[in-house]
Formats: C-alpha cells, structure tokens, sequence
C-alpha cells in the first residue's frame, strides 16, 4: 500500500468531466453547489454534523470536497462497508494531517526530533493485526473491571467539591480531568500536571484534524513536540524498570518477547496517542452526553428514577451525539462507494455521525430515544478491525459519570450559554459546559447514604433486558377461559412506542429474575396502548399465574420492548397464517396487516373449544369467511390437506404448541424451503451440555481475531470476553437478535428462528445457542 499516492489533494478536482450531479462548483468542478460549499471547520458542522449533512445522506450521500480535496461519505451501509474492507480502504492516512502546515512550523516539528509512526489506529495489514491481537488483553472487558474502584472514587470526589456551589463547568472542573486521570493510569504513566498534558492534546487534535492558521502553526507544533518529547521521557523511564501495571508496561514486556512486532517506535507513538484517545474521546463524549440528556429534562427524569436506563442512554447519546464525528480512509484501488467510481489515492472522510442519523438503519433517527433497541449499532468506536479497542473503557466511565450526576444532582439543569468546539473534522465536545441547581434541595441534604450509593455496571455493550420501560395496566379484561387480555399505557398519556405485527414485549413478573415474553395481539395504529393476551399455566414457571392473580387495573408494571424477530413479508403474494391456542396473539396482528394491505390471505384458528379460544369475536368480525375455527370438540385443522399443494409466492405464518408447530414442518416438507416461518414458545436444543460438546474456533473476518470457544462456552460468551460486540435478547435461540453472518464452516444449528432454507445456506448463525460442527467457523464480524 505504500505505492498508493498519499499526497494532499486539496483545492483538487479529481471527476474530471463526468458529473456527480446535475450541477457544477463555481471553480467548474463537476459536483453539485453544496457538495462545492462544504466546509467542517464551519461552526454549523461543529454544532450538529448529522444535521449539517442531512441534504447528502438524502440526496448525495458521496460527494466530492473541493475545498477539502476529499470524497465525503455520509450513510451508514457504506462507511461500515469501508471500515469492514480495510484493504481497500486503508487507514493509513487517519492521522494525516489534514491542513498541510507551513515550512516554519515543519521545522519546529523536526527540531524536537517529532517522528510520529504508526499506531493502531492508522496501520495496514499485515502488521497491524498481529500487533493488536498482542495488545488487546488489558482492554478486554474483564480486564478492565478493576478499574472500576478509582472511576467511581474520582467521580464522587470531584462532585464533591462542587455539589455545594450550585454551579459548575462540569468539562473544566471533571469531564476533562478524571478521563485523563484514568487514561494515565491505565497506561501506567505517572500523573502530570493535567493543565500541560490538556494544552498537549488540544494541540496534537488540531494539528492532526483541525485547520490551523498560520500564525496558530508554529505555536500548535511546539506544543505538540513537547508532548513528543514528554511521551518518549516517561517511556524512557518505564524502560528502566517494565515491571509496573498499566498498557504501556505491558507493551514493554511484550516487546522483550516479540521485538520484531512491538518496535521502539510504534511504543513511543502509542505513548502519545494512547493518552490523547484514551481520554479526549471519553472527556469529550461526556460532556456531549450531558448535554443531549439535560437537554431532555424528562428523559433526565427518567434515568434518576430508574438508573438501569443508563447503559443504553449511554449508547443512544453515543449515536445521536458522540465524541468521533468522521474518520478518514484511503482508496487503494480502482472501486466504488454508492454507485461513484473512486480510484486509486482518493481520500475518503467517512463522517461516522452522520451515518448515526441514518434514517435507513435508525428508524425515527433525529429522535432521542434512550430504549431504542439497536443503539448499540451506532459507528462512533469504529467497526471491524480498526473498532476503537477502548470502548469499554469509555463506556464504564461515561455510565458512572451519568449515574453519579443523576443520584446526587438530580435536579441539575443546563444554564444559559452558548456552545464552542475546537474546530476539525473528527474530534468533538463543547469546550464548556455550565450547569446550575439549587443546592438546598440537593437528596443528600436529606439523605446522607445517596453520596455513596452505586449501581452496577456493565463492562461491554448493553443487553436489551436493561432498556425498561414503565407502563400504567388499564385493564384487564377476562377474553377466554383462563386468558386474560391486558392494555398497558403510559404514565404520562403519551404515545407508547411503535411496534409492527409479529412483536413482543417483555414484562417483569413481579421481580427482574421473573421476566416473560407476550407478543402484542392490539391494532399498531393505536398508539396509545399495547395490548397483550396472557394464558393461565399452572405448570409454568410462574409469569401467568402471577399476572392472573395479581395484576389489576392501575397497576404499574416494567416492561422491554417492543422488538419483533417474527416479522411479517408484506410483498408476498399470498399468506396462509395458522394458530394454536394462546399462539393467535402474534397471528392476530398479522392478520389485521394482511388485511389492511389487501393481501390474500386465509386464518386457521385452532383450540381445545370455542370457549378457551380468545378474542373469536374480534376475529370473526374483523375476517369474515377468511377466518377458519377448528374447537377440538367441534372439528379438528387437517394440516395435511391445508398444505397439500405448494403455492409459489405463498408464505405460512404460525405460533403455538410445539406439537402443531412440528405438524407444520412435516407438512409443508415439500414446500419451498422458505415458506414456513413460525414462532415458538420454547427451545430445548440450545441447551448447553458440556459433556457432549466440543470445543471450536471463531474466526473474526472484518475484526481479523480469532477466538476459542470452550465445550462449556456458548459462542456469545466467548465473543463477549474477548471484547467483540454481539446484541443478543432471549439467549435460548427464540428470538434472533444475536445473528451473525457465517463466511465459511458448518454451523449446528440449534436454534428455532432460522427456516429451513436458512439452515441448509448455512450463511446465518444464531451465536448464543449455535455451535461449530466441526473446527472452525469464519463468521462476519
């Protein structure tokens, strides 16, 4: 990759004449006027990015900068396509400096000897892999649990010495000092004076990312190569005695053993690097976060009465406003991104906030919204082999600053003010945040035990199960023997989140550890309720007994969801839905879409008698002659005539016992593979015996790890601790959510979510059940 031309291109119009759109820039350029005025050292792009670039992710999502002589690429599927093919797209040029410096300020650089190399943020292959996989350990996340202690100590520490004053700037008295208390140590660099190293990694962002004046040149490149100097003195010195804690240490240890790997001058640009991104991101990030969750007093609300919303608020202010606005890649060959043909040496900004705020991934995606589901898939770390290797770090201190904030000053508001970035591409923070608060009524006043008080906190992405939401019981309505139909609404009387047919919502029975599954079975265009039908089991495991027994009109209850793994085909050309018993819940919302789509479709309801089957009237008022009723003590569904002859283009939808459901898969053997798609109450095959197990390989394509699974592991639990981000929900192989591409290798299915066609083009894996047949696995991550 060396041969590629890496030269700036500014000011430089690469189309030549063939147009990118209908328009051309004032210097003649084939692009489009707006894709001419584009500039993101503007405060406009430094305020709000997703916003700046709305007009490109809808009409233009890659264009050409003349101004800043780089494609600009601004939607989701694309920039984490990029980041997944860091061959051709190589990242070479991430710490480039993007506003080429005068000779003068060169000249200052090269006399203090500044020679930054490569790091794991800007090296190719082959030499950046093997170099993080040598590294990675002290960032996995169990490793970093032992730092949680001091992060909670230096934040209750710091509110204290404010909590009193009804007023603070909460970037210059914490957000940026505790960051980088925490990244020193973590590296295991002694603790300087904080002011000096906070002067050194302003400057090395605008020197690397910002566009300097000339007159700022000469002083931005002293600063920087003092903080050159001051990373190789500490390293000189950590040289003399390797035996201490922290990264920097380790890597000085593992240079013994591998010196051809880890070389003296990758250790010394990492030094200064690592103490700029182990801090500045996390600082920067808070302080964003505070901001977006103040700005929204009743979601501020919210999380002080419920802290278990903080893991995922962490995640949705991530997304919607996080500290890494773009990054920035290098074509190496002849391709194309969004239908544009890019060669060779063209520069990418690839602006990963934007790609956030992609409504085609992030469904209502200007919305705030701290429950959302996929949150998690925001780009602000990066993804695959390049994916920030400190994420966890920052999300254990951003959760413990949310939650501190929240449990001491809970009544804290943002005071009148007006917002300064330090202008550049890719890093961004207010330089100042100022909050106010009546100190009088501060809890601990009150209640001296809230300074202390700490919740748990989850090293790595958020499970769904900690996005809970709570809901007012309306009624409940006795709808069949033994069935009971319940309508949640909000407290406030607000609109209840959307959901589509085929969903569920989880409800808390009582207590967290006695959670269950109901799939909604209401209308989804009435927005201000979900409605779910609960069947009584004795024998179960004690979800629907307590909801028949205890649960009333004016209840309170907990809630997750709604998310759907069951979700209905609406371009199919015909749909025959089947129901068993409490399994009409799903089917009932599906039906009334067919219905309102103009679908051809038919419904085969079937029960022990009429009087155990819920909601008959609504469904034979709603279907007519479409709705078919089979009461066992009346006539019985022939499943084998239903299905005898295959329809093209005709899809089967169908929930309840487990008996009907293998009915139905005989049955329909002889149809299309893909035809049947039914939704199950229980699985049993995942169930783990490590007796009768292997143990496997995962090889990461896009990360380029490989992790070892043990025979009493799951495939979820392995990616986890090696620090590898995998969403997962039920993790019984229901629902689907932790699926995951499968490249090359024979997968044992153990799941009940995948078709048979989908088994047998063995290309999905369902991580937290599935299993290896043999050796290895190459899956998609």
């Amino acid at each position: 990759m060396s041969n590629v031309d890496a030269s700036p291109r500014n000011n430089a119009c690469p189309v030549g004449q063939l147009p990118v759109s209908g328009q051309r820039a004032p210097d003649g350029c084939p692009v489009s006027a707006r894709a001419a005025d584009f500039d993101p050292f503007t405060d406009a792009y430094q305020q709000d990015p997703p916003e700046y670039l709305r007009w490109a992710r809808e009409q233009e999502p890659i264009f050409f900068s003349p101004q800043l002589g780089y494609w600009v690429v601004t939607r989701y599927d694309s920039i984490k396509a990029i980041f997944r093919d860091n061959i051709t797209f190589s990242p070479s040029i991430a710490l480039e400096k993007i506003t080429p410096t005068s000779d003068e300020a060169n000249a200052v650089l090269a006399s203090y000897g500044y020679a930054m190399n490569r790091t794991l943020v800007n090296e190719d292959e082959p030499a950046h892999m093997p170099r993080r996989r040598m590294l990675m350990d002290p960032f996995t996340p169990e490793a970093l649990k032992h730092h949680e202690p001091m992060v909670r100590k230096l934040a209750r520490e710091y509110v204290s010495r404010f909590i009193d004053d009804g007023r603070a700037d909460l970037v210059d008295q914490m957000l940026w000092e505790i960051p980088l208390t925490v990244a020193l140590h973590f590296l295991g660099v002694p603790e300087e004076d904080m002011d000096t190293l906070r002067k050194y990694s302003i400057a090395h962002t605008v020197n690397t990312w910002g566009r300097p004046q000339p007159e700022e040149q000469v002083e931005v490149a002293h600063a920087v190569g003092n903080f050159w100097q001051f990373a190789g003195k500490v390293l000189d010195k950590m040289r003399q005695d390797p035996s201490g804690d922290g990264w920097m240490f380790y890597g000085i240890r593992k240079q013994k053993e591998n010196p051809e790997i880890v070389t003296d001058s990758y250790l010394h640009s990492m030094m200064m690097a690592g103490i700029v991104a182990a801090h500045e991101t996390t600082a920067n990030a808070t302080a964003n976060a505070m901001k977006l969750l103040l700005s929204h007093p009743d979601v501020w609300r919210e999380i002080g009465e419920d802290p278990s919303l903080i893991p995922n608020a962490v995640e949705e202010c991530l997304r919607h406003n996080g500290s890494i606005a773009a990054w920035r890649r290098l074509v190496t060959a002849d391709t194309q991104v969004d239908g544009v043909d890019l060669p060779a040496g063209a520069r990418l900004l690839i602006v990963t906030s934007s790609a956030n705020h992609d409504e085609r991934h992030f469904t209502d995606a200007d919305l705030f919204d701290i429950r959302r589901d996929n949150s998690v898939d925001h780009l602000t770390f990066g993804y695959g082999s390049h994916q920030c290797m400190g994420k966890n770090l920052a999300r254990m201190e951003m959760q413990i600053f949310v939650e501190e904030f929240a449990r001491r000053l809970p009544h804290m508001r943002l005071a009148q003010q007006t917002f300064s970035y330090v202008p550049n591409t890719s890093f961004r923070g207010p330089e100042h945040l100022w909050v106010e608060w009546d100190p009088n009524a501060n809890p601990e006043r009150k209640d001296a035990g809230r300074r202390a008080s700490t919740m748990p906190i989850r090293v790595g992405e958020p499970s769904r199960h900690a996005i809970t939401r709570q809901v007012i019981v309306d009624s409940v309505t006795p709808v069949a023997e033994g069935i009971v139909r319940l309508r949640l609404v909000a407290p406030d009387g607000k609109a209840m989140p959307r959901w589509t047919p085929g969903s569920h919502i989880d409800i808390d029975c009582g207590t967290p550890d006695l959670s269950r599954q109901y799939s909604l079975c209401g209308d989804p265009a009435e927005t201000n309720v979900l409605e779910i039908a609960v069947l009584r089991e004795d024998q179960g495991r004690g979800g629907s007994t307590w909801v028949h027994t205890q649960v009333k009109a004016g209840d309170r209850l907990t809630m997750r969801g709604p998310r759907n793994h069951f979700r209905l085909d609406e371009d199919a050309g015909k749909i025959v839905f089947v129901a068993g018993g409490i399994g009409i819940t799903p089917i009932s919302a599906m039906a009334r879409r067919a219905r309102s789509l103009g679908i051809d479709y038919q419904l085969h309801y079937s029960g022990r008698r009429r009087s155990t089957m819920a909601l008959l009237d609504d469904l034979a008022a709603l279907h007519g002659d479409r709705l078919h009723v089979y009461a066992g003590d009346e006539r019985h569904n022939d499943l084998a005539a239903l299905l005898r002859t295959p329809e093209s283009g005709t899809r089967i939808y169908a929930c309840g016992p487990a008996k009907m459901l293998r009915a139905l898969e005989i049955c329909s053997a002889h149809w299309p593979d893909d035809a049947l798609r039914t939704e199950h109450f229980v699985a049993t095959k995942g169930q783990l015996d490590p007796a009768k197990e292997h143990a496997f390989e995962v090889e990461l394509k896009d990360s380029g790890l490989v992790v070892k699974v043990r025979a009493d592991q799951t495939m979820l639990a392995a990616l986890r601790a090696a620090n590898v981000d995998v969403q997962s929900d039920c993790e019984e192989g229901l629902c689907g959510s932790c699926e995951v591409r499968v490249l090359a290798g024979e997968v044992d299915h153990r799941d009940v979510v995948l078709t048979r066609a989908e088994r047998d083009a063995n290309n999905k894996v369902m991580t937290c059940c599935s299993r290896a047949l043999g050796g290895r696995l190459v899956l998609e991550l």
